[in-house]
């Protein structure tokens, strides 16, 4: 199924033409919903403190993730304490959820699962938003709320937004939901703070990113990496359940890696260890390392991990930076909460 909506997102299969009357519906129905927020019918709930929120306008993933890793430590390095909200994607959640170190992908997602074993940062998961941002503030006492997706999630109020494209597919056939990927027209990039290109050349007015490959570890959750030696030059399999598993093959043939057997699976799958076992057989197996978070309960001692960290020009740390102290300065003493 996801190979035939790649096609159809992707590379102009035909059956978009019968799907666009249902993305015609979506569109209208975006349409007000946007316009109820924009006239304040429904109305917004605002934060005593900034609100960055980083988020994309295609289906699938981007880079989020990577990219809320970089800002959590862009802060950090001058003077912020940031904490991070999220939906918890694919986990039914009831009302809020603090994220701690040793909380698995099941309970919390695996993206924020993920997050948090890389950071440490204080994060809150749950359905809705407002509740996790308003938890985050009274249990954390955070000065900067970084919102892990939600760029259409309209009842928070945001004072930055930040949207990650991806730089190989870009906005695939440029058509709403169902027929193409979009969740927003293409319009609404020109409305956001800040876009970043994820792997690809960036348009004027945006910013190019790299995802630039560091360590490989293995994925045993107590394993000590200087125990275990990994042979960048053996054959191994690879496996992806990102959004785009494509990109993660295509960066490991690059550095080198003998990939025997490359597999893509759906984005946040679930695995088990008899699934995985058969898929490697008895070769070393080499995932992302948000696959990883998933599997380090029943790791074996040959599966590991590629981390990436993001990389972004300093011009975009500078005027980030400078447009958040201009949010945190106008908010203090300037707060009323609902708008």
């Amino acid at each position: 199924m996801q190979a035939l909506v790649n096609k159809i997102w992707y590379q102009g299969h035909p059956l978009r033409w019968l799907l666009l009357p249902l993305s015609w519906l979506f569109a209208g129905i975006t349409c007000v919903r946007r316009t109820l927020f924009r006239l304040g019918i429904i109305s917004q709930t605002v934060m005593p403190i900034p609100v960055i929120i980083v988020g994309n306008i295609t289906v699938g993933g981007s880079g989020k993730t990577p990219t809320v890793i970089y800002l959590i430590e862009l802060l950090r390095q001058h003077g912020f304490k940031p904490g991070v909200i999220s939906r918890g994607y694919g986990v039914d959640i009831q009302g809020v959820k603090t994220v701690n170190l040793d909380a698995s992908a099941a309970e919390v997602g695996d993206e924020p699962a993920m997050i948090v074993a890389r950071t440490q940062v204080p994060m809150v998961v749950g359905a809705k938003r407002v509740d996790t941002a308003n938890t985050l503030i009274a249990e954390f006492g955070v000065d900067v709320i970084i919102c892990d997706d939600g760029l259409q999630h309209y009842a928070l109020a945001r004072d930055i937004e930040l949207v990650v494209i991806d730089g190989q597919r870009g906005l695939g056939n440029g058509l709403l939901l169902p027929a193409g990927p979009l969740r927003e027209a293409a319009w609404r990039l020109e409305s956001v703070d800040f876009v970043l290109s994820n792997g690809g050349p960036a348009a004027k007015g945006q910013f190019e990113m790299q995802l630039v490959p560091t360590a490989v570890k293995p994925v045993k959750y107590d394993a000590n990496p200087n125990d275990y030696t990994f042979d960048q030059s053996q054959p191994l399999v690879a496996m992806a359940g990102i959004g785009n598993p494509a990109r993660f093959f295509e960066a490991l043939r690059a550095q080198g890696y003998q990939l025997a057997l490359s597999h893509g699976f759906d984005d946040h799958q679930a695995y088990d260890k008899a699934q995985l076992c058969d898929l490697a057989k008895d070769l070393p197996l080499l995932m992302t390392e948000k696959d990883a978070v998933k599997c380090r309960d029943f790791a074996q001692e040959n599966w590991w991990y590629l981390a990436v960290d993001a990389k972004l020009p300093s011009q975009f740390d500078q005027q980030l930076l400078a447009r958040l102290r201009e949010v945190a300065a106008a908010k203090q003493g300037n707060f009323h909460g609902i708008r």
